[in-house]
């Protein structure tokens, strides 16, 4: 029996590594664009081989994906006891998230790279905004539960409302109410507008 060392192709990733990869994608995207960045061009930036990123990544449009995520807080269902209660929760997280200038940045990272690659723009879709719309409709599942929304109501319809306004926002500021105040008169609007 040989007792020669092989390569153990589970070799823990290097969070250095990783970082360095994200921070890179993020760099080169600012820099140049979707189309034009390479993962020849990440790797080169981030100081690692080709492999490495392809160890982690089947495409530049995960890649991209994960970078832009990476800049954003863990999304959290909340829970209060009541559907107003939990709305709110979810309006600060969003605009604390999306409203100062790294959530800017993210967010125009984001949509012009949705906007030039369809694999970008489905992949982003089902990793992060599916989830959170899913988290979305809890909340008004709950809320449906205890009778403070129409059993009909479309949450997914909700979400992509308030999503649209946030989009909007952020390049046509209000300068008369605040975003937060915005998104609740709709949601009224929206909410009590089921009920009748």
């Amino acid at each position: 029996m040989s007792n020669s060392n092989p390569s153990q192709p589970g070799r823990p990733r290097s969070l250095k590594s990783h970082q360095a990869i994200l921070q890179a994608t993020l760099d080169l995207l600012a820099e140049v664009g979707y189309d034009r960045m390479s993962i020849e061009a990440i790797a080169l930036r981030a100081g690692v081989g080709k492999p490495t990123i392809y160890r982690r990544y089947t495409s530049k449009a995960e890649l991209v994906a994960d970078a832009i995520e990476s800049r954003r807080d863990e999304y959290e269902i909340p829970d209060t006891g009541s559907f107003w209660g939990d709305i709110e929760c979810l309006i600060a997280s969003a605009a604390q998230i999306t409203f100062n200038p790294l959530g800017r940045q993210t967010a125009a990272l984001m949509l012009s790279s949705a906007m030039s690659n369809p694999e970008f723009a489905q992949i982003y879709w089902q990793k992060y905004l599916q989830p959170r719309r899913q988290a979305f409709a809890i909340v008004f599942e709950r809320a449906k539960v205890r009778q403070e929304v129409s059993a009909d109501f479309d949450s997914n319809l909700g979400f992509d409302v308030i999503s649209g306004l946030m989009m909007y926002a952020l390049v046509f500021p209000e300068t008369t109410e605040s975003w937060e105040s915005y998104i609740r008169r709709t949601l009224h609007l929206l909410v009590e507008g089921a009920k009748t």
